[in-house]
C-alpha cells in the first residue's frame, strides 16, 4: 500500500505567496492598472528577495518604462536577483547588475551591452548561469528557470487587462505563460488603454497589472540593412552563395542571419538569381524577420511566404499590405512569436546562413571575442542538424548523402553556412587557429565555451576566396585544409598545403568564383537591386517607411 510521505504538507505554497505579493501591491493600483508613479513602490511590493526575475528584453521590443523603474527600487529591498531574460539591450538592464541587484543571469544575447557585460563578470561581481538559445531559455522557463516576477511589453491593454501586441509580440507569448501558471505576477507596460482591441494576444487573466507608460516602448530596427553600405565584396560572396549553395541544392526554405552579407543575397535574388533562372526554386518559404532588403524580392515574385521572429520597425504599413506573404490577423496587422519562428527555422527550414566574428579550424564559430560576451541569440538553433527532423526534401537529402557517406541507413542533414570576409573590421582575422571563446571560458568561469555553431554542425563556408563544402570532406585533415583553402591572406590561410587545397579544388571540394563561372570584375553594386534605403522605400511601392536615422534624403 502506498501512503503519503506528509500528510500535512501543503501544495499550495506558490499559490499563497502570490497571494501575498498581490496583497502587498493592493494599495497601489486601481484593479489592474497601475499609475506611472505608483510603478517602483510596485516593483518593491511583488519582487521578493532572490527571485528569477525577467524583464522583457528581445531583440527589438524593450520594457523600458519598467526597466528604469527597476533601476530606482531600493537594494535594500529588491535584491539577490535571478535574471533570466533574452537579450540584455538596454543600459538599465546592465545598471541593475552593477547596482549590486543581481547575483546570476542566464540569457541568449548582450550586443549592445557585450563589453560591460564583460567587465563586470571579470570582476566577479556577477555570475552567468548559461549563455543559452532562445529555444534554450523558452523551454527552460517551463521546467527549472520559471520567472516569479515578469515584466513585459505590449502595445495596448484594454479596461480588462487584456493585451495587443501588435506586430512585435516576440517572446511575450512565452514569458507569460510560463510566469502566469506557476504562481508567478505578470506586469505590463502599455503604449495605450483603449475601450476595444484590435485582437486579443494575451487574455487578461494572466495579467496582474497594466501600467500606460509615459512614452512608447522601445523597438529597435535591428534588421534593416542600408544597401549603400553593401561593398562589392560582399555582392561577390552573395554571387557565390546563390550560385554555389542556393541553386546547387534547390534551397526553397530558408533563414537568413542579420548582416550585409545576407542582405546582398536577398538584394541579388531579383537580379543576379532571375538571370539564372532561379525564381520559383530557391528562396520561396522564409523563417525570417520583415528584412526590408527582401521587399524587392517579394515585389519580384521570389517570396512565397514569410514567418517572423519579431517586425521591423517602419515595415508595418508594407507588411499589412502582403497578407499572401506574411501571417497577418483579420485585424490587418501581422502577428509574430520568437519561440515558433526559431522551431519553424530549426524544424523546417534547409538553409541557415549567417556571419560570424570567429571560425577555426575545426569550423567551430563565435561570436563572443575579448572583451566581449554578445551570446548568440538564435543563431545556434537555426545553425544546428535538427537530429529529430523526419519529413524530407530534396535538399536535406543530398546534404545527408554528402555528409554521411555509405551509411546504410539513409538520413538528411540540414545545411549550416558561415560567410564572411577573410578580414573583419580593422583587419582582424575571421579565420584563428583558437577561439577567444576559450578565453571567455575560462576567465568567468563557464562549464564550456560559448561557441555559436559547432563544426560538426557547419556544412558551407563561403568567402571571397570561394566556397568550402565540409560535406565533402573524409577526414579531419581534408576538413581543416578545405576551411585553410578559403581562409585567403589571414595566418590560417597563409598556413595552408598548396598541394592538398588543390587536391580539394578538383575534388569540388573548394569552387573558386571562375569554377562557377562567376567573373569577380562584375560584382558590382550594380546588380543590387536596391542602392539605398530610399530605392527599397520606392520598390515598397511607398508601403516602407524608414525610421528617421536611415533617411537621407
Amino acid at each position: 500500500m502506498y501512503l503519503a510521505d506528509s500528510p500535512g504538507r501543503a501544495w499550495d505554497t506558490r499559490a499563497r505567496n502570490r497571494a501575498h505579493r498581490l496583497e502587498r501591491a493592493a494599495s497601489l493600483a486601481n484593479g489592474r492598472n497601475v499609475a506611472p508613479e505608483n510603478i517602483v513602490a510596485l516593483l518593491e511590493a511583488v519582487i521578493e528577495p532572490g527571485d528569477r526575475l525577467c524583464v522583457e528584453g528581445n531583440n527589438q521590443k524593450q520594457a523600458d518604462f519598467l526597466s528604469r523603474a527597476l533601476v530606482q527600487t531600493d537594494p535594500s529591498r529588491v535584491r539577490d536577483l535571478h535574471l533570466v531574460q533574452s537579450v540584455l539591450a538596454l543600459p538599465e538592464h546592465v545598471d541593475v547588475i552593477e547596482r549590486g541587484q543581481v547575483a546570476r543571469i542566464d540569457f541568449s544575447f548582450s550586443g549592445p551591452q557585450a563589453g560591460r557585460l564583460a567587465r563586470l563578470v571579470e570582476s566577479g561581481r556577477i555570475t552567468i548561469g548559461a549563455i543559452h538559445t532562445y529555444l534554450e531559455l523558452f523551454a527552460r522557463y517551463f521546467v527549472d528557470l520559471t520567472p516569479q516576477v515578469a515584466l513585459v511589453a505590449a502595445q495596448a491593454a484594454d479596461r480588462h487587462g487584456n493585451l495587443y501586441t501588435g506586430p512585435n509580440t516576440e517572446d511575450t507569448p512565452a514569458i507569460v505563460e510560463a510566469t502566469a501558471f506557476k504562481g508567478g505576477i505578470v506586469i505590463a507596460q502599455v503604449n495605450e488603454i483603449v475601450d476595444t482591441l484590435p485582437r486579443v494576444d494575451i487574455p487578461a487573466d494572466w495579467v496582474d497589472f497594466t501600467v500606460a507608460a509615459p512614452t512608447p516602448h522601445y523597438v529597435e530596427p535591428l534588421f534593416t540593412r542600408d544597401p549603400a553600405l553593401i561593398t562589392e565584396t560582399q555582392v561577390l560572396t552573395a554571387m557565390i552563395a546563390i550560385k554555389g549553395l542556393y541553386a546547387e541544392y534547390g534551397i526553397t526554405r530558408l533563414n537568413h542571419g542579420i548582416g550585409f552579407d545576407t542582405a546582398a543575397i536577398e538584394l541579388l535574388l531579383p537580379t543576379y538569381a532571375a538571370e539564372l533562372g532561379l525564381k520559383g526554386k530557391i528562396c520561396t518559404h522564409w523563417a525570417l524577420n520583415p528584412h526590408p532588403t527582401l521587399i524587392p524580392a517579394i515585389e519580384a515574385g521570389f517570396v512565397q511566404s514569410v514567418h517572423s521572429f519579431g517586425s521591423e520597425v517602419g515595415m508595418e504599413r508594407y507588411v499589412a499590405a502582403r497578407p499572401d506573404v506574411f501571417f497577418i490577423g483579420p485585424d490587418g496587422s501581422m502577428r509574430s512569436n520568437r519561440a515558433f519562428c526559431q522551431a519553424a527555422g530549426h524544424y523546417a527550414c534547409d538553409l541557415f546562413i549567417g556571419s560570424t566574428l570567429q571560425l577555426d579550424l575545426n569550423g567551430n564559430s563565435s561570436t563572443a571575442t575579448k572583451g566581449r560576451i554578445a551570446g548568440f541569440g538564435g543563431a545556434p538553433n537555426m545553425g544546428a542538424d535538427a537530429r529529430g527532423r523526419r519529413h524530407a526534401s530534396q535538399a536535406w537529402l543530398r546534404a545527408g548523402r554528402e555528409g554521411r557517406g555509405d551509411n546504410p541507413m539513409p538520413r538528411g542533414q540540414k545545411l549550416v553556412a558561415q560567410i564572411v570576409e577573410t578580414f573583419r573590421e580593422h583587419m582582424e582575422p575571421a579565420f584563428v587557429e583558437r577561439l577567444d571563446a576559450w578565453d571567455l571560458a575560462e576567465s568567468a568561469g563557464m562549464d564550456l565555451p560559448p561557441v555559436m555553431i559547432y563544426g560538426e554542425d557547419l556544412t558551407h563556408i563561403i568567402t571571397e576566396e570561394g566556397i568550402a563544402n565540409l560535406l565533402l570532406c573524409r577526414t579531419p585533415e581534408e576538413r581543416e585544409q578545405a576551411i585553410r583553402g578559403v581562409a585567403g591572406y589571414t595566418p590560417v590561410g597563409m598556413a595552408r598545403d598548396r598541394r592538398a587545397v588543390e587536391n580539394l579544388r578538383d575534388r569540388g571540394i573548394i569552387r573558386r568564383p571562375e569554377d562557377l563561372d562567376i567573373d569577380p570584375r562584375l560584382a558590382t553594386r550594380d546588380l543590387l537591386a536596391a542602392r539605398n534605403i530610399k530605392d527599397l522605400v520606392h520598390a515598397s511601392g511607398g508601403l516602407y517607411d524608414p525610421p528617421k536615422k536611415f533617411r537621407n534624403w
